[in-house]
């Protein structure tokens, strides 16, 4: 499935069609260069999932815990100033990719051989024009 942003009034509408699209699943990988707007996506999630959060990119935290107003957590990782592997055990990941709470996760080729099977893969790019496109592929 491909949706194009091009703009950030079109922003919530994709987020709120892409979680419609993504129905149950809990854990999203979130591919693509620094600054082609994966942190504003999941702001859009949030918005869409009615966190009242400043969501905003966990890079020196790795973690984010978000509260939807149901009072369910959505989580949001940042791995790229993750090293090794060593690092994300430390923190204990199992708990938050295996919680069946939704997991958001910037730069997931970090940690490749920790994340679950049957994750959502999201393939995040800019178009010539500024636009930004967005690629779901589930496993």
């Amino acid at each position: 499935m491909k949706w194009r942003i091009d703009n950030l009034e079109e922003i919530n509408k994709v987020a709120a069609d892409f979680l419609e699209y993504a129905g149950d699943r809990t854990i999203f990988a979130l591919y693509g260069p620094m600054g082609v707007g994966k942190t504003t996506f999941v702001k859009a999630i949030g918005e869409c999932m009615g966190i009242e959060d400043d969501v905003s990119s966990p890079t020196f935290a790795i973690v984010n815990e978000y509260g939807t107003k149901s009072g369910e957590p959505v989580y949001h990782f940042d791995f790229y100033r993750v090293n090794n592997i060593s690092e994300a055990l430390d923190f204990g990941y199992e708990e938050y990719f295996y919680g069946g709470s939704k997991c958001f996760i910037e730069w997931p080729e970090k940690i490749d051989e920790l994340l679950p099977e049957h994750i959502v893969n999201c393939y995040f790019s800019e178009n010539e024009d500024g636009s930004r496109e967005l690629r779901v592929e589930m496993e």
